[in-house]
């Protein structure tokens, strides 16, 4: 049976997020201390194919682009944060809490329960793995990051295996972050704030 492009592309990414969220992690444990004998840079190329054993190349050339058209496939670093201590003046007015309502080209509407649900499924439609080449950042994280963020972990929701949209911004700031999906994924979408 014949598989169309769309069907071939989420196939893709799946196997992209099990060699970023299972592969990539189990490597890096096994590999790199044995690795850190090494004393020079390299490129190890993991060759697989079903039912053959796997086979690596090994080039002294430290830049992958060099070697070949391949898509890097990596865990984002962890990020280190400022730590403040805690805070001497009380919150005397917090403000009331917003919603988003998003307009769909096609006619249709994302306006969930909160701000941060409906951010969350905007970047699920637009689509997780374009949203992240992006390079989006709020706080130094990924907004769509394949690591679990020690200070602003509880504001990151898994909205795939291995793919966590970060939620910890103002209601101004998503609708500043959608603008930017929005432009640069052509989505045609239009953003506002709801009470």
């Amino acid at each position: 049976m014949p598989l169309n492009e769309e069907t071939l592309k989420a196939a893709d990414e799946l196997e992209e997020q099990l060699i970023k969220t299972e592969i990539l992690p189990a490597m890096s444990k096994d590999i790199e201390p044995m690795l850190s004998q090494i004393q020079r840079e390299l490129v190890l190329v993991v060759e697989y194919k079903p039912g053959m054993p796997i086979s690596v190349a090994l080039s002294r050339k430290t830049n992958i682009t060099e070697l070949l058209d391949a898509k890097i496939l990596e865990l984002d670093p962890k990020v280190s944060h400022k730590e403040i201590g805690p805070r001497r003046k009380k919150v005397e007015k917090i403000a009331p809490a917003t919603g988003l309502c998003i307009h769909l080209k096609n006619g249709e509407i994302i306006q969930e329960k909160d701000a941060a649900t409906t951010f969350t499924t905007a970047i699920i439609r637009a689509g997780l793995i374009p949203v992240r080449n992006l390079g989006l950042k709020f706080c130094g994280i990924n907004i769509v990051s394949t690591t679990i963020d020690s200070k602003y972990g509880r504001a990151q929701r898994e909205a795939a295996p291995g793919l966590y949209v970060l939620t910890h911004s103002s209601t101004k700031d998503k609708v500043k972050l959608l603008d930017k999906i929005n432009k640069a994924l052509n989505l045609g979408w239009k953003i506002k704030i709801v009470s």
